[in-house]
């Protein structure tokens, strides 16, 4: 079987003690391609140095994470963007809207996305979306921006089956992770009911570590858990949801397996 982690920061100082031993761990799952988002520019090295390490399996994203978003983000966005002319990226983003922590710069958070909208219609990437507290903020600007020249990802999905055909009308991917496994989550009951061309897999790691690894540091090799977990809901074969969820990868970020 194999799988593709569609999100994880394995450049992030979590790992920093066994990175190593991580990838190939993962490698040793079946996980033969891991995309790395970009946060901002202080994560910008340890992203291109794991991904000259491993040139085949783990893949860079450029963007500018909502989080990171302040009055003068213009700034370090167009430091990233500059990047975008010297190396191969695979997607950007990640970016959106996060009002759970601090709606300090929502405005700017809004700003920030279209930019990263135009981007990704300019560049022809795919756009990974983070979406926190912000659905009606996102499916607003969304609803404006969409065309058949913008694809991606909402990432770590954990909306209502309503808000899930929504986003399945722009074209875009559900990136289920491992709160589906959740026993607090609604999540497995819509998934459930959602067809696995729509479905790709993520970690987010470090964080959000599927059941039975809850609260612990996550890692790629641990989306096996929630792939087993959809198989579960689905009630198909592990195979069959490996199957489906590359396929959706591959065809997204046009990626040779």
């Amino acid at each position: 079987m194999i799988f593709i982690d569609t999100h994880t920061h394995l450049y992030l100082r979590e790992f920093k003690e066994d990175r190593d031993e991580v990838v190939n761990s993962a490698l040793d799952k079946g996980i033969l391609k891991m995309f790395m988002p970009n946060v901002d520019g202080s994560t910008v090295n340890a992203m291109h140095a794991l991904a000259d390490r491993y040139p085949d399996n783990c893949l860079p994203m450029i963007g500018l994470h909502p989080t990171s978003v302040k009055k003068d983000y213009t700034r370090e966005l167009s430091k990233l963007k500059n990047l975008l002319d010297t190396r191969k990226y695979w997607g950007i983003g990640e970016t959106g809207i996060d009002l759970y922590w601090d709606k300090t710069f929502a405005k700017q958070q809004e700003e920030s996305f279209r930019d990263h909208i135009i981007l990704a219609k300019e560049t022809g990437l795919p756009l990974v979306i983070h979406a926190r507290n912000s659905f009606d903020e996102l499916f607003t600007i969304m609803d404006k921006e969409n065309d058949d020249s913008l694809t991606g990802i909402f990432h770590a999905f954990t909306g209502n089956k309503e808000q899930a055909d929504h986003i399945i009308g722009y074209g875009f991917k559900l990136g289920i992770g491992g709160i589906v496994t959740f026993k607090n989550s609604d999540l497995d009951s819509v998934v459930k009911d959602i067809d696995l061309e729509h479905i790709i897999l993520e970690t987010d790691a470090p964080y959000l570590a599927p059941v039975p690894l809850r609260g612990k540091r996550n890692e790629p090799a641990y989306l096996v858990h929630t792939a087993e977990k959809i198989a579960g809901l689905k009630k198909v074969s592990l195979d069959e949801i490996a199957e489906n969820t590359t396929r959706n990868a591959v065809s997204l970020f046009n990626v040779k397996i």
